[in-house]
């Protein structure tokens, strides 16, 4: 169930708006180069990124495409969790995992739940979440050890 308050028109546009502004920030890229790359008049990107106009759906992902950001990914995160992890995210790894993940995540599920897609509960989803961050911090740590072995037997073959 969303959050009434995360979706009322006001706070959708504050918080697009404070997004494309990191984005656009956080490119390195002058506002005329991302409004001509967003296929948008620069001065309705200025008015965008003043939170004086909403943007469409379609101007929000050429911007952030502009920007050289996973659009997809931010404007699901923007929606799902708030305008603090989408611009925390910006230009991170984490957020081209994120944009893979949730790209992959539908045709996955088909994949592997087969028939049983249907009998997924929504209640579910948290622990879901929970158990899939666990398995990823275990292949990390996993690919830390390997590495860390590596290294060593590398180290030990240079003195032999």
């Amino acid at each position: 169930m969303s959050n009434m308050a995360l979706i009322a028109e006001e706070q959708v546009r504050a918080d697009l708006a404070a997004l494309l502004l990191a984005a656009v920030e956080a490119s390195g890229r002058t506002r005329c180069a991302i409004a001509h790359g967003a296929q948008v008049h620069k001065d309705a990107l200025r008015r965008t990124l003043a939170g004086t106009r909403s943007a469409s759906l379609g101007e929000a992902l050429r911007i952030l495409e502009a920007c050289g950001i996973p659009p997809h990914a931010h404007l699901l995160l923007l929606l799902s969790s708030g305008c603090d992890h989408a611009t925390a995210w910006l230009q991170t790894d984490l957020a081209e995992f994120f944009d893979e993940f949730i790209g992959e995540l539908p045709m996955a599920l088909e994949r592997v739940l087969g028939n049983q897609i249907h009998d997924v509960k929504p209640r579910w989803a948290k622990g879901t979440a929970h158990r899939v961050a666990r398995l990823l911090a275990d292949h990390i740590d996993e690919l830390d050890r390997k590495d860390a072995l590596l290294a060593d037997i590398y180290a030990g073959a240079g003195n032999g």
